[in-house]
């Protein structure tokens, strides 16, 4: 009996990801676009996306399965599945997924409907203030990188309080007392995600979670790896031009680049299966290090793909192809939320940590 939900529960998830395929297959199919060759345009993106939200509480939240019921996997699968049709899409759902699996983590029990973004880049020189009055609480000051800035109807936002301690605000965009400028954003990468920057002036907000929650919590691993099946699922979606293009047209030089890439997409594959299943099985750990190992693993190949796709198809995909072009540019952007230098020197420390401390006998980490 025990075997049979789990499997009926196993089914229904993959019915999930099939059924949002479906949907976006017909909005597409209604708009007479075809992702392999065409852009997308602005109007089919907010099409799509709300169509995502309205699935918001079926997604499973990270950490939330067990080895007989993957719903990280799942979770992953989804997002590698949009990223694959467009990334200004995944950028502004994996925001929205990560703001509700945060709010369930720190025990906001309240409604999340609607569209939510995550915006916790820090460092402007006018930081948010917080400022406790006698009716309400107020915000004040400005924040950076905000994506979907002018779509967002709720904001989960960082700041830091008078001790330097991270906090979390929730923020309805709605209130007057915003301003919305988006003149810095001259991306040509990512350059559709309506990334502003946002000034606040005594903007009623709400403080949630526990000082230090947003970074101290172990789902704040969990999500990053989230980010990492969007950058492999457009990997993933650009070496299918390369498959496509040799099947039309084969030879030795595609067929040796195809290999290259398909070796390196099925190690990360294989990779981002044994993780998710981690986050499953082991929850209350943050498995940092495995995750920025993940998260670097991924960066490497989507630019192994980038520049790999780019030899053995040449420029016409560059420049005849909407859907290769825009993701070829979206996704060497969208790497850089990577951080590059500094993630492999903290994978060194962490590694570093844990050699010679194995119970199991092993002489060093890396050891069959």
């Amino acid at each position: 009996m025990i075997d049979s939900t789990l499997n009926e529960k196993l089914v229904a998830k993959k019915a999930l990801l099939q059924s949002i395929k479906a949907d976006i297959k017909h909005l597409i199919s209604a708009n007479n676009q075809g992702t392999s060759t065409s852009a997308l345009t602005d109007k089919l993106r907010h099409d799509i996306l709300n169509t995502l939200v309205t699935y918001s509480d079926q997604i499973p939240h990270p950490a939330s399965g067990n080895a007989a019921n993957p719903n990280t996997l799942i979770r992953w699968q989804i997002l590698a599945y949009i990223a694959g049709i467009d990334l200004t899409i995944a950028k502004w759902f994996e925001s929205h997924l990560d703001a509700l699996s945060i709010l369930h983590e720190v025990g906001y029990d309240k409604s999340v409907q609607g569209l939510w973004a995550v915006w916790a880049s820090e460092g402007h020189p006018d930081p948010i203030r917080y400022e406790q009055g006698p009716a309400h609480h107020t915000i004040s000051g400005t924040k950076g990188w905000c994506s979907g800035a002018n779509m967002a109807e709720h904001a989960l936002m960082t700041y830091r309080d008078g001790d330097g301690q991270s906090q979390l605000l929730i923020v309805d965009m709605g209130q007057p007392g915003i301003e919305i400028d988006n003149s810095d954003w001259q991306a040509v990468g990512m350059q559709f995600t309506d990334t502003a920057t946002v000034q606040f002036n005594q903007v009623p907000a709400t403080k949630v979670g526990a000082a230090n929650a947003y970074l101290d919590r172990v789902g704040f691993w969990h999500g990053a790896a989230g980010v990492a099946a969007c950058w492999y699922g457009a990997a993933a979606s650009l070496a299918g031009h390369l498959i496509t293009a040799y099947q039309r047209k084969p030879n030795d030089y595609k067929a040796m680049y195809l290999g290259e890439i398909g070796t390196a997409l099925a190690v990360t594959q294989q990779y981002l299966h044994y993780v998710a299943d981690l986050i499953d099985t082991q929850s209350q750990c943050s498995h940092e290090r495995i995750i920025r190992q993940l998260r670097a693993n991924v960066e490497q190949v989507a630019r192994l793909v980038i520049e790999t796709a780019g030899q053995a198809l040449g420029a016409a995909p560059f420049c005849q192809n909407a859907h290769f072009a825009r993701l070829s540019a979206d996704l060497a952007v969208f790497i850089r939320q990577s951080h590059g230098a500094f993630d492999l020197q903290k994978i060194g420390e962490l590694t570093s940590e844990l050699t010679g401390s194995s119970a199991d006998g092993q002489e060093h980490i890396w050891q069959l």
